[in-house]
């Protein structure tokens, strides 16, 4: 008996261990900064990009921050564009765990190193690398890989270190180059969805007047799925020509989000969406399904996987899918609204589920810091419900012996 009582003590430590792990909790960025009132302006552009959103859900990364000053000098250098201020946050996260120790060790003198904004095959060569050296005055410098990139952002100190995960470091200034700011506009929809291969897409969005619907949501946000030529001819594809011309309306508005959603926003998301579409009650929504790096629209009617981004400027983003995305409401038996994400969404891939913050808000509410604030609970408690029924198994071997 007193040996089945030490074994009852010991999994009850155990437990309790694991009980406390705030491990299973993945990287919530902006939630991180909340702390750092010297980071707000910083945070907030993190959140407004979403650019959190990739941060999140890499396993190891390291980020350079910028203070309220120096940030204020990138929003001007950008000219306030968005779409600019996301090219340059992105070239601040380091695509590698960095501390200052593991710096100060580096033999080269100048470290080549991949940042998101060089992942993201926007930038030309090597242009949107960020190199690191220790200089003779002993401080730890960055600079733009781009040739004579001058090492003009030193380390002011490291705030945050997470060993091999998460790394943030504030900067003196901000790492640009000539170039970083330079961003396709979304001002000509329809000759950017030609060049994109979706010609037919466009015609039929000018000729009805939805062009407009979207050429006025772009202010607030636009995320637009649109399909390949291929996909008119596809088997199963509704004859567009044949359609009354308000369902033809509604199927082209159902290809619309009210929000900007970039492809890495979207990978975050298992759940019914808004189209410009949906009504009050709830019909005419998507549904987002992921798993890993896939992303999958799922009609109730049909799925749809989404294939390529055309352009991301926020806060307009605009993607290929490989088939028509047709709503259960025009195309179903029965007048449903998407499959709840309960019922149609896999579940994510442990990367992903790991890494990525909770799900946004309702796609047409707008995007906010506040969004990422909250950390995702779901797996916290999956570990919890896990670790209680091996302790209750393990209480009742001890009761049996």
């Amino acid at each position: 008996m007193a040996a089945a009582a030490q074994r009852l003590v010991a999994a009850v430590v155990v437990l309790v261990a694991c009980l406390a792990l705030p491990a299973a909790r993945g990287l919530n960025i902006t939630a991180m900064l909340n702390g750092y009132p010297d980071y707000k302006m910083f945070n907030k552009y993190l959140s407004e990009t979403k650019v959190c959103d990739e941060i999140n859900a890499r396993e190891s990364i390291t980020l350079l921050v910028l203070g309220d000053g120096p940030m204020s000098t990138l929003v001007l250098d950008a000219d306030q564009s968005l779409a600019g201020i996301k090219n340059a946050l992105r070239l601040h996260a380091i695509l590698d765990y960095f501390d200052p120790k593991k710096i100060r060790g580096l033999p080269d003198a100048d470290t080549l190193t991949d940042t998101l904004y060089q992942a993201g095959g926007d930038a030309a060569g090597k242009m949107g690398n960020v190199k690191i050296s220790t200089l003779d005055t002993g401080k730890i410098a960055f600079a733009s890989a781009n040739p004579g990139g001058k090492y003009e952002a030193t380390m002011v100190k490291a705030i945050k270190q997470m060993p091999y995960k998460l790394s943030i470091m504030e900067i003196s200034a901000p790492i640009e180059f000539d170039g970083l700011f330079d961003t396709l506009s979304a001002t000509n929809l329809t000759r950017l969805l030609e060049k994109a291969g979706c010609k037919r897409f466009a015609s039929l969005i000018t000729s009805t007047g939805v062009l407009k619907t979207f050429e006025d949501a772009m202010d607030k946000g636009l995320t637009l799925f649109a399909p390949n030529d291929d996909a008119f001819d596809a088997k199963g594809a509704p004859d567009v020509k044949r359609m009354p011309s308000a369902d033809l309306v509604t199927l082209l508005k159902y290809h619309a989000l009210p929000s900007y959603n970039p492809k890495p926003t979207l990978k975050t998301v298992s759940r019914a969406m808004r189209t410009l579409a949906s009504t009050a009650s709830g019909k005419y929504n998507i549904t987002v399904d992921t798993r890993g790096d896939a992303v999958t629209l799922n009609t109730g009617v049909d799925k749809s996987r989404v294939a390529a981004t055309v352009i991301d400027d926020t806060p307009v983003c605009v993607l290929t899918v490989d088939n028509l995305l047709m709503p259960v409401e025009l195309f179903g038996d029965a007048p449903a609204a998407a499959p709840s994400p309960d019922d149609a969404a896999p579940a994510p891939s442990p990367s992903v589920a790991d890494a990525s913050p909770p799900a946004p808000p309702p796609a047409d509410a707008p995007s906010k810091p506040a969004d990422h604030k909250e950390m995702k609970a779901s797996s916290a408690v999956a570990l919890r419900s896990v670790v209680l029924g091996a302790f209750a198994a393990a209480v009742c071997s001890f009761v049996l012996l």
